[in-house]
């Protein structure tokens, strides 16, 4: 189903920026398979934490030093005992297993979707 078609102006109060992975972590607390992450977004937004149900499709050691894509300007989540400070992006293979979003060339950490 297509939704509704927003602005630019609505486009561009989203704020998707480029991270670097720097510490992945198992998180058993959580009801289905999630991993812990902590990205470094760069000097502007510094170090975010957030869940990811990347684990059928990527190994904690695959994910260590990946660029990541993150929405990063919603309001936090509490996840069980943990608290989501921005939303991993990707997307559903057939068995709705998540793909990361990630940029195909290196980019500088926290340079801004446009």
């Amino acid at each position: 189903m297509i939704k509704p078609q927003i602005t630019f102006e609505d486009f561009e109060k989203i704020d998707i920026r480029v991270g670097r992975v720097i510490k992945v972590e198992d998180f058993p607390e959580a009801r289905k398979p999630l991993y812990k992450i902590t990205v470094d977004f760069g000097e502007e937004l510094g170090i975010k934490h957030s869940a990811v149900g990347a684990t059928h499709l990527y190994k904690k050691e695959q994910l260590q030093d990946k660029l990541i894509l993150g929405l990063v300007n919603m309001p936090p989540k509490q996840i069980g005992p943990f608290t989501s400070e921005f939303l991993t992006l990707g997307v559903s293979d057939e068995e709705d297993h998540c793909i990361l979003i990630v940029p195909d060339k290196k980019a500088p950490l926290g340079d801004k979707l446009y």
